[in-house]
């Protein structure tokens, strides 16, 4: 019996250093591309660590002077979407949880059909448009404010919580608002947090939003910067390559090429996720059960 029981650990070890290798790996590969030449990345055979070193991906990336800006843009709008977000999502749902709110089921079953219909792009882009949000911040982030899987989530974690605790705030004469602020939010670490992750991460890798509604650069996020940083790299590798006249910046770059700077950009925008998320780490297995067990 003993002999089967370490065999049986030894197996799940074994089964569980392939898992973090394969999951880990992927991640440490594109640092080490990140880090070499870009020339001789593109002859391939890059492992584990860098055959030709070079900070020159990076300094590629940050010569932008516009990279500053755009991290700024993308740290305030995290925080300020996620705070906002969460906010009225949570107050949303928290409404939604009381049987006596007339046409609560309307309401759910709209929220619900946006999951799986969506009104496109071009209607979108008129009705942003109309409410003048085209080049401002707040086109960044009031468009994704409710999020209907979150009040989903928030909807269900409030219903299993005790009737009594709400019951004992109305006996101390707290109405519904201070009740929420006072008595629900409070006990909603979990939630919060695992949302406010989740929302966080969205918001600070999504790139396409301003790529379709902001002109303005000194309102880019640092994800749409990088992505135009790419991709004016790949047209100046692509002009190099075709014998034509390089010019000054193209001539700059003969030790990069586009994947090593893509892997570059894709490190200089997870690693501030990668920081933020110990923090929330222990919220985060709760958070990711709610609703899954009830009394």
């Amino acid at each position: 019996m003993k002999i089967w029981d370490k065999s049986y650990d030894t197996a799940v070890i074994i089964i569980l250093v392939i898992l973090s290798f394969v999951t880990l790996y992927p991640f440490w590969n594109s640092v080490v591309i990140s880090l070499n030449v870009g020339t001789d990345t593109a002859l391939g055979g890059i492992t584990f660590w860098p055959r030709a070193f070079t900070w020159e991906n990076y300094e590629v990336v940050f010569k932008d002077d516009r990279l500053a800006q755009a991290f700024g843009v993308s740290i305030l709008r995290t925080i300020v979407g996620t705070f906002l977000s969460i906010f009225f999502t949570s107050m949303f749902a928290y409404g939604l949880t009381k049987k006596h709110l007339i046409g609560r089921k309307v309401y759910m079953i709209m929220c619900i059909i946006t999951m799986f219909f969506s009104g496109g792009l071009i209607p979108s882009f008129l009705l942003i448009k109309s409410l003048h949000m085209i080049d401002t911040f707040w086109v960044l982030v009031v468009p994704g404010i409710i999020v209907v899987w979150n009040v989903i989530i928030f909807r269900t974690f409030f219903m299993e919580l005790p009737a009594g605790l709400e019951e004992s705030a109305k006996m101390d004469g707290c109405n519904h608002i201070r009740t929420y602020f006072s008595i629900i939010l409070p006990i909603s670490g979990p939630v919060l947090a695992t949302l406010s992750l989740f929302t966080a991460v969205g918001l600070w890798n999504d790139w396409f939003t301003a790529s379709i509604y902001i002109n303005n650069p000194n309102l880019m996020p640092i994800q749409t910067l990088l992505n135009q940083i790419v991709n004016s790299n790949a047209l100046s590798e692509q002009l190099s390559s075709a014998g034509g006249a390089a010019s000054e910046f193209v001539r700059q770059l003969q030790g990069v090429s586009t994947k090593s700077l893509v892997m570059a950009t894709m490190i200089v925008t997870t690693l501030p996720i990668i920081m933020v998320y110990p923090f929330l780490q222990r919220f985060f297995v709760k958070g990711v059960l709610i609703g899954s067990l009830k009394e």
